[in-house]
């Protein structure tokens, strides 16, 4: 039966002559990643390590399998090179299986350098270099589910549902064609979450029938089965796969949105760098069920996690949690004519690792393309072949893609996926909030029958900046979350709205960038990059979002304040709200979301609020003067372009 041994501690690290031992994950740009200047290190690197002749069978085989390598990897055993490999983001794997001696050698050059060939290359955020996911050796029978096509794991499965019956579609890759002549059979058991049998079906293309199914539906419920993929022989079992199942069904309606299962379910939720401040891209398990937490915690139902292929644990987290998922590939910014093979190598590899996960409702081919305008018609030639590619791999997913804010409604790119988004930031890059409105009725009026969705949008908001009066291009805490107070009105009002992603959820790493007095970095997360602070943002997503009940006060980093009277406000999900200062009564308010209330300043103040049995409070003092550090010392909007 299969089984792993993880490759992960005391290996050789080089990097331009130095070397040092290091363990997975790990990158090398950690630290200049982060802080600023563009001067990253992009180049070469090498990790090099022994390893032991594992114990195996006469007739199993042995794989070398890695869970992520950027941005490109040359591999080599004992000196040779057995492969290479130009997808950062993408697992990858190859049989090493005849060239195993008693100790061997283990070589991977890492590389993160500058090319015309392999995506990303321009774009803003950080591309760090390194081994950043897991290394294994995969010991597996001779006849096995196939391993060697894009990194997948051999079994596709595809869910329908008939009336209150679950169809399961199942197709099997071996790395024999010759099954029936050596006695193998493909065979199909799925299991309930409590271990029962729910159904069972056999042959390499498999239909199986489940009545009653137990759907997978979002966040409210995301019951997931367990498909037992195996290859029998003579009654023995010699090979296994274990597939966790989820039985849904999902369409976009351009006039009402999402619907999962028959019903409307607007997806409003946040997108996701998967980068950690000091750490990079190598973080551990814990931290992404760290951020998974938090992406809970403010309620959101689905994720859009940009702008490449993820770790597959968070993936499966994402089915466990109900998140419904956006995946693409880092297809971004500049068309290369050079990269187009790679274009259409990272999506193979995306459908082929993903296409189990019943969290993921649409691929999405590019961001921003347009940004570059080279190479016009080349770059739309791509994308119907990767929309064709696409729809042929998975026909029963839509596509899409995100546009460029200066990408027009009518550019021929916007017409060519199933669906289309927007990254706009109207209200923080150009003036005038009520853009957005305006951009949402139009679209929806020109294109009636064409679903549309906010990709990206949002405002840098710092916590140690602050203002009485926020302002567009202040940084400001205070300025963030009128912004996005703004937006979530507006999702309001525009229900067609397919879906809607926060762009971040976390604080990540722009080495390019130089704005809000932290150079190197995207300060529109709604909590920061080490996500020790949930911004005032984050609250009020939670209070639209959320049904665990709170109470939250804004402004308590605003503790130094130089006007007379303040305003003061509170987030809840609550539907009344009281304000005491200094233990005496200021107001209650019954409403919802947002709550404000004047308040007149003494030289020192006990904020309190109240909502039932939930408080939150802060300390205010009153200055005669603002504090300087408060003020932004670079009030550049400017993108990173």
């Amino acid at each position: 039966m299969r089984r792993t041994e993880k490759i992960m501690k005391a290996w050789t690290f080089s990097k331009e002559g130095e070397t040092c031992t290091v363990d997975l994950p790990h990158t090398w740009n950690a630290l200049d990643g982060q802080d600023g200047g563009n001067d990253y290190y992009r180049g070469v690197c090498t990790y090099e390590r022994q390893i032991a002749r594992p114990d195996f069978g006469e007739k199993e085989r042995v794989y070398l399998q890695f869970g992520g390598v950027n941005a490109s990897a040359r591999v080599l055993w004992n000196g040779e090179c057995v492969c290479t490999h130009h997808n950062g983001y993408a697992a990858f794997r190859v049989d090493v299986t005849d060239k195993l001696r008693e100790t061997n050698t283990l070589t991977v050059e890492a590389d993160n350098s500058k090319n015309r060939q392999v995506y990303p290359q321009v774009a803003d955020f950080t591309f760090y270099g390194g081994i950043y996911r897991d290394v294994e050796l995969l010991i597996v029978p001779g006849v096995h589910f196939d391993l060697d096509h894009y990194g997948g794991n051999g079994i596709r499965v595809r869910t329908k549902v008939r009336g209150k019956t679950g169809v399961l579609h199942i197709s099997a890759r071996t790395n024999r064609e010759d099954l029936a002549a050596l006695g193998i059979e493909a065979v199909y058991t799925l299991r309930d979450a409590q271990g029962a049998v729910a159904g069972r079906a056999r042959g390499c293309k498999a239909v199986m029938e489940i009545p009653d199914a137990h759907l997978w539906n979002g966040v409210k419920d995301p019951y997931l089965y367990r498909l037992e993929a195996q290859l029998v022989q003579d009654g023995a079992v010699i090979d296994e796969v274990t597939i966790p199942c989820g039985i849904r069904t999902f369409f976009v309606d351009a006039d009402k949105g999402f619907f999962l299962n028959g019903a409307s379910y607007p997806l409003r939720g946040v997108a996701r760098h998967q980068d950690f401040k000091g750490i990079g891209n190598a973080v551990s398990e814990a931290q992404m069920d760290a951020d998974m937490a938090l992406i809970r915690e403010v309620g959101a139902n689905t994720i859009r996690l940009a702008h490449y292929q993820h770790s597959q644990y968070f993936y499966d987290l994402c089915d466990r949690y109900g998140m419904v998922v956006w995946a693409e590939i880092p297809y971004i910014s500049e068309h290369m004519p050079e990269g187009r093979e790679n274009t259409f190598f990272q999506m193979r590899e995306l459908i082929a690792q993903n296409f189990n996960h019943p969290c993921i409702v649409t691929w999405g081919l590019s961001n921003e393309i347009t940004i570059s305008g080279k190479d016009r018609a080349d770059m739309l030639d791509n994308h119907r072949r990767l929309q064709a590619m696409v729809k042929k791999m998975d026909p029963s997913r839509p596509t899409t893609l995100a546009c460029y804010a200066m990408c027009h409604p009518f550019h021929p790119v916007t017409k060519i996926t199933d669906l289309v988004a927007w990254n706009l930031y109207l209200g923080w890059y150009v003036p005038g909030l009520f853009l957005n409105d305006w951009f949402m009725r139009f679209y929806h009026w020109r294109y009636p029958r064409r679903p549309l969705g906010y990709s990206e949008y949002g405002a840098e908001g710092m916590p140690n900046l602050h203002s009485a009066r926020p302002r567009r291009g202040d940084h400001s805490e205070e300025y963030q979350a009128k912004y996005h107070e703004y937006m979530l009105q507006c999702f309001e009002r525009h229900p067609f709205l397919w879906g809607t992603y926060v762009w971040n959820m976390f604080d990540f790493a722009a080495d390019a960038r130089d704005q809000g007095g932290e150079p190197g970095m995207n300060h529109k997360g709604l909590v920061t990059f080490d996500r020790s602070i949930k911004k005032d943002s984050f609250y009020i997503y939670k209070a639209w979002w959320s049904a665990e009940p709170f109470v939250h006060l804004c402004g308590k980093r605003y503790r130094y304040r130089a006007e007379r009277t303040t305003t003061v406000t509170v987030y809840s999900n609550q539907p009344e709200v009281s304000l005491y200062c200094n233990g005496r009564l200021v107001g209650t308010q019954k409403g919802a979301h947002a709550f404000r209330f004047r308040v007149r300043l003494e030289k020192e103040n006990r904020i309190e609020a109240r909502a039932g049995s939930l408080s939150d409070a802060a300390v205010l003092y009153r200055t005669l003067w603002p504090r300087p550090e408060y003020k932004v010392k670079k009030s550049s909007s400017k993108n990173w372009i």
